[in-house]
């Protein structure tokens, strides 16, 4: 709580001292009115009186006082009409009620009213005279006072400061305060506003409402602005808490009065202008509303949207000088609108006013009407008043009923005094008029209905029922603003409905009907997440895209949400979609392709096996094993039908079937084939002479082969299902967005052992055909199957690269491929051509025929070229008053001391006198007063040696300056100390006692106060309170207070404590040093307890602001007092038990440590990290009691230590004390010695006093010298005074006694002094009166002897920069539990590098979860408030620490793929270059001349750039090698098959130049053939250059394909160029195989056309598997098999074209003859 001119809790004790003086007794029996009565501006006499405090001025004229002469009147001035609307109303009320025959029946009431002018000590001044009366009366000790208390109750005041004023001063004497409109929160509290009540809901609820309210529209970003009283403070106080809660943050909250300057008020606005929030919450007076209308507009400051609190959101007024609109639109809460009937008119008749011929009504009629009574010369011209004036048509703040609900508080108020009134004397129709009066008791208890039937109550606390109406400000055309209700709050309703806006359309600033929006950050849309800017509020964030795979699905989420495995985010990343379960489905293009193929592929088989079956007994069929025939298509169906297993959603039985079904089926095809390859084989080998091994090959042979063969590849499969068969899995890793839905395999060595066997059989059968080549050909079918098998094994071998690189359902599609390219295969090469005899050529289907020579040349293979399609690719002077009683004039001319004087308890004469305040005594004994007699002297009680050695340090320190030659030579200083005994009351009261004097003195009218203050320094308090009220009371008088140990950084405001010095630092230091202090050991999660006062609370305070800078923050902050009962300590403790902070912050005095230690030990409370403030934390007593080690290893901050040379042994001795015949001191050395000096008052363990004691061996606080730090401040501040007052008198080797001593100067003088003690440490004040900050860390070391040594650990200098205050030597700290290790105290771990914060909802900022990074996120440092996205190139680690470079992939030659291939490559060159040079060999002969040489040695050539441009494909991409790659693959394989096309060109036509009347040779000689070489690899050439002119290809990098991997590879650039180059190549290929076609026919031996055939299906084959290979592949997969391509291509062309030859030149020479070349029949032997 802050007050502007509030005071703390002292000011009950406080303001008792008056009523000490006013019910003290005299030395006459009269009680004396000191001072000019308080009329009453308005009153009538009745039964029973009621009060009523208004302000009727709102402000009086400011005079200078001296303190020389009586101060004159308060002049008011400023008539505020709405405090007469208000008296009216009671006045109203109190009529009805004298009126009434049903309520208080035979009573009247009557009333005394009064002007407080709107100051404080008016208010207090006007209530003691409601209070006490004005008349002279008899109090005579002996007898009591039984005439009543003046008033019953009091109605009034209007605003929360005076109500907090007049309600601590008349509590203790529970008369009843009802206040209208006074809603400060603080009156709330029973135990400092016992008697307090009011008719108007508390500011806790009003500002739980705007919160609300705030809240409701979505207004997360507001400013606020209130009145600096209690009002506005509090208010906002309540309100910033709600608010936080509700996760609304404050830009700014400042705050003004009234009656500050200009200056002021303008940095108000230059806030609100330079803020970026649009709506203001304004929780002011309607007066401070007025003037910061006023400023406002001189500024046009519009735009902003306005939230007010009830003071002035109804009111007319303020509308009024509204003038440039800029509250249109304003929203905020009210007291719900009512209607009192006949009140109205009643404050509207004011012609009864007159009567009272009042000048406070002489003034108000000349106000409201405009004139004057008495015309008088001025500048001004006033019409005269009659008196007769009439209100109509008069506009003005009286005739404004806007205000109707206040004065309906007003009404209720007095009727709540009547009703209770009524109930005690017991009213019916008469009441009982003996009945002693207590209204407080009955008041609280009241329950009725007003005549508009609203019911009135209070509750525990005083207040009403919390009900508001919602008022929105909504300007007409005619400038004329209505107070529209818009909605209602009802605190007594349930949280969520307590709210609640009714269907009316709102207006908001400028007239707008939309929504203002005022946030510091926008609403976080679904599909990010709120990321805190650093060192901002939490409303001020930035939002963050979720990372892929992650969602937000709420506005404002603090985090993304990893969606489940089979989910992906949406690219709004606000819902996880089920992720695309990709697999081979019947329903796409793919698909039914490969299903229709598979099902073509069925047809084709089932009719080959009708013609089959049609003609079975032919030779052709039976010659063929026609058994072993069928059987074969049988498997081929198979084969073709389980292809269609691969299609569709994996189950696990199709699973399970897909791979078996296949393996199975193909075994038992080519186990069939590899039967008809060995009965073939073993036939002819049956009849060579002598051979019989047909008996081995005979039908049952044929059968157990096929049954064997095919039985090994079931045990295979049922091994494989048995032990870990292929099941349906989903694979989540491959793409992000999709979800695979494969087979896997269960057992890999299942599957490739299925694979394995299946191509050793393709092996055996390609073996076999390859031994049967010598047979005849009519007989032997061994070609087609080694023409088959090769087909197979090319299929097969580009499936195994292409099936490992190809991802999802495309590794699929590419086993059906291979699956249908091979069983096709297999169907054409070995039954189409028999099929082609047998329908077309039946003549030849004869046994002649088939035992004839030659082949059937008429097979045609147009028709075996199949092609595939590719497919896409998817986050906050009261006391002034005894200034008026000190100086008040008397009634005679005597100042008389009320009551007995104050006797010091030391003193000493001299020239100057110098005053001590110390409580020797720690508490007194508690006493009822009845207020009936005079109280009783206190009695003190707990002797306080602490507080003795203190005021031994100043008599030390005094006698030291009196002994001095240096330091005020001939000046002797004197003394006054007194004992306060705990008490303030008491320090007020012997504060005043040293200000004012005891003596009597005469003082007329006339006269002045000529005698010099009884005192011209104080030294004292010790603590923080008493400080504060003792400061209050001589502050105006300008007398030094300079005080040892009193730390509260409030007493540094001087506007408050002008007078206020210390020598010891200010917590607002030691609070800084101690979060600093806690922030250096890492403990961000810590509790604090605090002494519920001002030392505790400010220091605090200031910890928990700072604390809050640092990133500390609390888990608890709990307050007690050592009077305080043990249930709430029970509370405090039972906090610290269930909490989870290790560390314990503990702002207390070291009494209050004492008292909290006690119950600590109790509970054995041991474990906890303490810190201490310098109070306890090097107090050998605490120390002393903690008997269980609790505070072990605290830590904390101490005055640094000081020596005072002398002062010890000057403390320790007390004889003289004994001397001075001072009870007081009889009572100190009976508790020193523990013994008595009255034989009678000993007991069993007491001994008698002798007087004759000493210290010798005496161990307690007394002896005890810890504390010499602040003796040295005691003395210090003694020398200072002196040090000042050696100045003023301007002192060389004598003073110069004749200076007129002045407090005012002396404080001037001592606030400059700047001096050394003879200890060598400077003394000085800063502005503030604060010396320098300097602190010692002190670390509690435990001993083996139970002793605790305050070890020195570090320290803390607040004079030095920030970074370098606190410093640690190199001291080893013991912590709790004697540990060497530091405590660790935090809420959450601190997030590593990896990891980021995200706040758990509802906890401080310390409490967050550490999550981790998402792929391609890191963080490198702790406790990350986000994660940073790596760049493109990078990816982040496994620990999201840091982003390491993406592993670049690229197929390399130093990776086993690339050397196989370079090798291959390489192999192929070699290969080609050795067959060249054995043609080069022998290009003279027939063999090489007859097959076109010129053509050969182009070929092989570039057979040879074709081997080596595999190898452009290698190695990192560059943009060289990008370009050359695919182009120098076109080209040269273009001029590779450009040769082809030419040698068969020129075979074809050399044998149509043959036959007669053709001349066609002339068109293919070498120079045509030279040419349409050129050609046709000029046309790829220009295909090539535009290629590379358009869009060459480039070298990329490809980041999509894998999250950790950078693809580098070459971009086509064009796609058109690209596939127009393999484009043109396939056409040149099938052009060559059209040509070898049409060559069948020609003779074997001159004839290589079937060769070009076979190399040129080989070619197909492989480029035709290449494409959906190339597309699937990914990464470094797609080039190695294109360069797989581009190998195979080019070995099938070698081996094919040219290895033939080179087997006949150099192992069968004889037939490289011209001869041979012309014999008809080809070479058998190969």
């Amino acid at each position: 709580m802050r007050f502007i001119q509030g005071w703390p809790e002292l000011e009950c004790a406080l303001l008792q001292l008056l009523f000490l003086v006013s019910f003290s007794q005299t030395k006459e029996q009269l009680c004396m009115q000191l001072g000019d009565p308080e009329i009453a501006q308005l009153s009538q006499d009745g039964d029973i009186m009621l009060g009523g405090i208004f302000y009727f001025h709102s402000s009086w004229k400011n005079r200078e006082s001296m303190y020389t002469q009586k101060p004159l009147a308060l002049q008011c001035i400023s008539l505020n009409f709405r405090e007469f609307q208000f008296a009216q109303t009671m006045l109203f009320a109190i009529e009805e009620i004298n009126n009434s025959t049903d309520l208080l029946p035979g009573i009247s009431l009557g009333y005394n009213i009064y002007d407080t002018c709107g100051s404080i000590p008016k208010t207090i001044k006007v209530a003691l005279a409601l209070n006490n009366g004005n008349e002279n009366r008899s109090s005579n000790p002996e007898m009591s006072c039984t005439k009543p208390i003046q008033v019953q109750a009091i109605v009034g005041e209007t605003s929360s400061s005076p109500s907090t004023a007049i309600g601590t001063l008349i509590g203790p004497f529970h008369i009843p305060l009802i206040s209208h409109f006074a809603t400060c929160a603080c009156l709330s509290d029973k135990t400092k506003y016992p008697s307090f009540l009011r008719t108007i809901p508390s500011d806790y609820y009003q500002s739980r409402a705007l919160a609300q309210l705030v809240k409701h529209f979505g207004w997360t970003w507001v400013g606020a602005v209130r009145t600096n009283d209690d009002y506005g403070n509090n208010g906002m106080a309540t309100f910033t808490e709600i608010a936080e809660q509700l996760g609304i943050c404050l830009e700014y909250s400042v705050s003004f009065f009234r009656t500050d300057s200009t200056e002021k008020i303008q940095k108000v606005i230059e806030m609100i202008q330079a803020s970026t929030s649009k709506v203001i919450i304004a929780f002011v007076s309607h007066l401070d509303m007025d003037v910061l209308i006023h400023e406002m507009s001189n500024y046009n400051l519009t735009g902003y949207q306005w939230v007010g609190s009830e003071s002035w959101i109804f009111d007319s007024q303020i509308a009024a000088v509204d003038k440039n609109h800029i509250l249109n639109g304003a929203i905020g809460v009210s007291i719900p609108n009512i209607h009192v009937s006949g009140l109205k008119e009643f404050i509207l008749d004011v012609r009864p006013l007159k009567s009272l011929n009042n000048d406070l009504y002489t003034e108000f009629w000349e106000t409201l009407f405009s004139c004057k009574f008495k015309q008088e010369k001025s500048a001004e011209n006033y019409r005269e008043c009659t008196g007769y004036e009439d209100l109509t048509g008069v506009e003005n703040s009286f005739t404004d009923m806007s205000l109707m609900p206040i004065f309906n508080n007003v009404y209720k108020g007095v009727y709540a005094v009547a009703h209770a009134l009524h109930n005690i004397l017991g009213c019916d129709k008469t009441c009982n008029n003996s009945v002693q009066l207590d209204p407080f008791t009955q008041i609280q208890k009241i329950n009725f209905k007003t005549k508009e039937g609203e019911d009135v109550y209070f509750n525990e606390n005083g207040d009403p029922a919390a009900k508001y109406e919602v008022i929105n400000w909504q300007p007409r055309e005619n400038g004329i603003v209505d107070f529209v209700t818009v909605g209602f709050y009802d605190a007594s309703l349930p949280f969520d409905k307590q709210l609640k806006l009714q269907n009316k359309s709102l207006l908001w600033s400028q007239s707008s009907t939309q929504v203002p929006v005022s946030v510091c950050s926008e609403k976080c849309p679904p599909g990010t997440r709120k990321v805190l800017q650093k060192g901002k509020p939490i409303c001020c964030h930035d939002c963050i895209g979720c990372a892929e795979g992650e969602m937000s699905n709420v506005t404002d989420a603090v985090t993304c949400v990893r969606c489940p495995p089979e989910s992906w985010s949406n690219e709004r990343r606000d819902a996880c979609i089920k992720k695309e379960a990709v697999f081979l489905s019947y329903d796409e293009i793919m698909g039914i392709l490969l299903t229709t193929a598979a099902l073509f592929g069925t047809c084709i088989t089932a009719i080959v096996t009708v013609i089959f079956y049609r003609n079975r007994k032919t030779p052709l069929v039976r010659a063929n094993n026609s058994e072993l025939s069928f059987l074969l298509l049988f498997s081929l169906t198979l084969c073709f039908l389980c292809s269609l297993t691969f299609i569709g959603q994996p189950s696990k039985w199709s699973c399970m079937l897909r791979h078996t079904a296949f393996g199975i089926t193909f075994v038992l095809c080519l186990s069939c084939v590899l039967g008809k390859t060995m009965v073939v084989l073993m036939a002819f080998k049956a009849t060579l002479p002598g051979r019989n091994m047909m008996k081995w090959f005979g039908p049952t042979q044929q059968r157990l082969s096929v049954l064997g063969f095919t039985l090994v590849q079931v045990i295979i499969c049922i091994l494989w299902l048995t032990i870990a068969p292929p099941f349906p899995s989903k694979n989540v890793k491959e793409f992000k967005e999709k979800v695979i839905l494969e087979c896997a395999l269960g057992s890999a060595v299942g599957f490739w052992s299925v694979l394995g066997y299946i191509g050793l059989l393709a092996v055996l059968c390609f073996i076999f055909a390859f031994l049967a080549r010598k047979l005849p050909d009519n007989f032997n079918e061994a070609k087609f199957i080694t023409f088959s098998m090769l087909i197979f094994c090319a299929v097969w071998i580009t499936f195994i690269p292409a099936y490992v690189s190809s991802p999802g359902n495309f590794s699929v599609a590419v086993e059906i491929f291979a699956i249908l390219a091979s069983t096709f295969g297999l169907l054409i090469c070995i039954f189409i051509p028999k099929c082609y005899i047998m329908l077309l050529k039946p003549e030849k289907n004869t046994k002649k025929n088939m035992m004839g020579k030659g082949p059937p040349k008429d097979f045609d293979y147009s028709d075996i070229m199949m092609s595939t399609q590719r497919w896409p690719e998817q986050s906050c002077a009261l006391l002034q008053l005894f200034l008026w009683v000190s100086f008040s004039l008397t009634q005679e001319p005597l100042c008389r001391q009320l009551e007995d004087p104050e006797v010091p308890q030391l003193s000493r004469d001299g020239d100057i006198i110098l005053g001590g305040i110390f409580y020797f005594h720690s508490s007194w004994k508690s006493r009822e007063n009845n207020y009936t007699h005079k109280p009783q002297p206190l009695e003190c009680i707990s002797l306080n040696f602490r507080e003795f050695q203190f005021a031994q340090a100043m008599l030390f320190a005094i006698e030291e300056v009196n002994n001095s030659t240096d330091l005020l030579p001939g000046i002797s200083l004197g003394y006054k100390i007194y004992d306060t005994c705990g008490s303030i009351t008491r320090s007020i009261k012997v504060a005043l006692a040293l200000n004012n004097g005891n003596e009597n003195m005469s003082l007329t009218s006339e006269g002045q106060c000529s005698r010099p203050l009884q005192v011209q320094a104080v030294m004292g308090e010790t603590s923080s309170s008493p400080s504060t009220a003792i400061a209050t009371v001589i502050g105006a008088f300008h007398i030094p207070l300079i005080s040892h140990f009193a730390t509260c950084a409030c007493l540094s405001d001087k506007t408050k404590y002008p007078s206020f010095l210390r020598t010891v630092p200010s917590d607002y230091y030691q609070s800084r040093a101690l979060a600093h202090l806690v922030k250096h050991f890492g403990w961000t999660w810590v509790g604090a307890v605090r002494t519920n006062d001002d030392y505790g609370n400010n220091g605090m305070a200031t910890f928990t602001e700072i604390a809050e800078q640092l990133g500390i923050c609390l888990e608890y902050s709990v307050s007690f007092f050592r009077t305080d009962p043990s249930e709430k300590i029970q509370k405090i403790i039972k906090t610290i038990k269930e909490s989870t902070a290790n560390v314990i912050v503990a702002f207390l005095s070291h009494r209050d440590m004492e008292v909290l230690i006690h119950e600590l030990s109790n509970h054995n409370l041991t474990g906890y990290q303490w810190v201490g403030s310098e109070s306890w934390i090097f107090d050998s007593q605490i120390a002393a009691i903690d008997k269980n080690h609790i505070l072990d290893g605290a830590i904390g901050l101490s005055i640094p230590k000081a020596q005072v040379s002398g002062l010890r042994e000057f403390i320790l001795d007390v004889k003289p004390l004994i001397l001075s015949n001072n009870e007081l001191f009889t009572e100190f050395w009976e508790a020193l010695f523990r013994c008595k000096f009255k034989k009678a008052e000993l007991t069993e363990i007491q001994k008698e006093c002798t007087g004759y004691e000493d210290l010798t061996g005496v161990e307690n606080s007394f002896t005890d010298m810890s504390l010499m730090p602040i003796f040295n401040n005691v003395y210090k501040g003694v020398y200072a005074v002196a040090h000042a007052l050696h100045n003023v008198l301007s002192c060389n080797k004598t003073c110069n006694k004749n200076v007129q001593l002045d407090p005012y100067t002396i404080l001037q003088y001592i606030q400059k002094i700047n001096f050394k003690t003879k200890e060598g440490e400077d003394v000085y004040f800063n502005e503030n009166g604060d010396p320098s900050a300097k602190y010692e860390i002190i670390n509690w070391q435990p001993r083996e002897n139970d002793i605790v040594s305050f070890v020195t650990v570090g320290l803390y200098d607040a004079s030095f920069p920030a970074d370098k205050q606190l410093n640690f030597q190199n001291t080893s700290i013991t912590w709790t539990h004697s540990s060497l290790q530091v405590p660790v105290s935090v809420c959450s771990e601190k997030c590593r590098p990896g990891t980021r914060k995200v706040l758990q909802k509802g906890k401080p900022v310390c409490c967050y979860d550490c999550i981790r990074c998402a792929e391609g996120e890191m963080t490198n440092s702790t406790d990350a408030v986000s994660c940073v996205r790596c760049p493109p190139e990078s990816w982040s680690n496994a620990r999201r620490d840091a982003c390491i470079k993406k592993e670049a992939e690229f197929l390399s030659f130093e990776e086993i793929m690339g050397i196989l291939l370079t090798s291959a490559a390489l192999f192929g060159t070699s290969l080609t270059a050795a067959v060249a040079f054995v043609f080069f060999r022998h290009r003279k002969t027939p063999l090489v001349r007859a097959n076109n040489s010129e053509l050969s040695f182009l070929l092989l050539f570039s057979l040879t750039l074709c081997f080596l441009c595999s190898l452009t494909f290698i190695g990192r991409p560059s943009e060289w090698s990008c370009m050359l790659r695919h182009t120098a693959f076109g080209i040269t394989f273009v001029l590779c098959i450009s040769c082809v096309l030419g040698k068969t060109m020129v075979v074809l036509m050399a044998f149509k130049a043959t036959l007669p009347g053709r001349n066609v040779m002339k068109w293919f000689g070498p120079t045509q053939q030279r040419l349409s070489v050129l050609g046709f690899t000029l046309v790829q050439v220009i295909i090539c250059i535009l290629w590379l002119t358009i869009s060459p290809p480039f070298p990329s990098k490809n980041f999509k394909e894998f999250k950790d991997k950078i693809i580098l590879e070459c971009a086509l650039g064009s796609a058109v160029g690209f596939w127009s180059v393999l484009g043109y190549i396939g056409l040149l290929a099938l052009l060559c195989f059209t040509f070898a076609f049409l060559a069948r026919k020609l003779p074997d031996n001159f004839n290589e056309a079937k060769f070009i055939t076979f190399s040129m299906l080989i070619f197909c084959a492989v480029w035709i598997a290449f494409i959906p290979a190339y597309v699937s592949s990914p990464g470094k997969f797609s080039v190695a098999v294109e360069i797989f391509a581009i190998l195979a291509s080019s070995f099938g062309l070698l081996i094919c074209i040219f290895l033939p030859k080179c087997y006949i030149m150099l192992l069968k020479p004889e037939k490289n003859t011209k001869k041979n070349m012309m014999f008809k029949g080809t070479p058998k032997e190969f």
